[in-house]
């Protein structure tokens, strides 16, 4: 057989949520700046990510880090973030993952009791702190995100099968549609899982079709889009709250979604529930909790602390081979008639 390509990655998960790095094997990236490196990955080497996110190498809610060379002054390392549906703008649960990752691959100087870096992520610098042990050892880690807002409230969306159902729209980094699950007759806690997902499934494709999202420096266009729903519990702003992220193409985040926690926080600012300074306990589905806080008011918009703790699950060589009819990956479709087309 022919070997066409050879990728090394490490795996790592946050709350359960996987975090796959590349770290070999990969192709040079191209662009002056990292949006124009997510735009040259989109066009024209998409097969890394349908390879190593898709079975059979990954699973439908794989999500990956494309680790690269910063553009940004203050950045010792930038960041592409992928997953079965495409490319991300924002990954809270990555980027702590990333944090001891770093230090451990000794990108930059441990500084203990805490080792501060910037990482370039496409939505712009974020502050990643560790906590550091004088043996090189590492803890929590913590994420100053960037400048996060509430961008449309009470915005309504005609939903098949669910009717009109009203929701905000928040920005931590990349943009969610947030609103309870009681707000469909569903509890978070209790209504079956699948019956969730399907939900919020529906909500995001509605809201993709019927609302239009723009972000506000005009030099990033990129980031103008929904990357998913957000449905939460009614627990009150000083309670521990749940979030159900489904995102990208409908992956069921396992982790309480680290910019889903800053795009809650930001929207809760903005309806007077939250102040700064005031934790707060995150649950997703794994019920490892994230805590966030804000950290700083920058005019109408907020800087959102995350924080979490990664974990190393394995690593792995994956070889790429000519005659493979899945050498690209298991294509993801609605239908069999679908995934059989776009096969090999």
């Amino acid at each position: 057989m022919t070997e066409i390509a050879r990728y090394q990655v490490t795996d790592m998960h946050t709350a359960g949520e996987p975090v796959r790095i590349f770290t070999g094997g990969m192709p040079a990236l191209q662009g002056d700046s990292l949006l124009a490196k997510r735009r040259h990955v989109k066009a024209e080497m998409d097969l890394v990510r349908q390879r190593l996110m898709s079975e059979p190498r990954g699973h439908a809610d794989m999500y990956g880090v494309w680790p690269t060379e910063p553009h940004h002054p203050d950045a010792a390392l930038a960041v592409l973030f992928t997953h079965n549906g495409g490319y991300s703008t924002m990954c809270g649960h990555a980027t702590i993952a990333m944090g001891r990752w770093v230090l451990d691959q000794q990108l930059v100087e441990p500084t203990p009791p805490l080792t501060r870096f910037g990482l370039e992520c496409p939505c712009g610098l974020v502050e990643v702190n560790v906590e550091t042990a004088a043996d090189g050892s590492t803890g929590q880690v913590s994420f100053d995100s960037v400048a996060s807002f509430a961008y449309a409230l009470d915005q309504t969306v005609d939903v098949p099968g669910l009717g009109e159902v009203t929701l905000d729209i928040s920005y931590g980094g990349a943009y969610y549609a947030i609103l309870p699950a009681s707000r469909l007759g569903m509890s978070l806690l209790e209504t079956p899982l699948d019956e969730l997902t399907r939900a919020a499934r529906q909500i995001t494709d509605a809201t993709r079709q019927q609302l239009t999202i723009t972000h506000p420096d005009p030099e990033a266009a990129d980031l103008g889009f929904l990357y998913g729903t957000i449905l939460v519990d009614d627990a009150t702003s000083r309670e521990t709250t749940g979030n159900l992220c489904i995102f990208g193409e409908g992956q069921v985040d396992r982790s309480p979604t680290g910019s889903g926690v800053t795009a809650r926080l930001a929207l809760d600012y903005a309806r007077g529930r939250v102040q700064p300074g005031q934790p707060r306990l995150f649950r997703g589905l794994s019920g490892v909790p994230f805590v966030g806080q804000i950290r700083r008011v920058e005019g109408d918009r907020v800087v959102v602390s995350v924080s979490g703790q990664g974990f190393y699950s394995g690593s792995s060589e994956f070889v790429i081979e000519q005659d493979d009819a899945l050498a690209d990956g298991l294509p993801m479709a609605a239908n069999l008639r679908a995934i059989w087309a776009a096969a090999k």
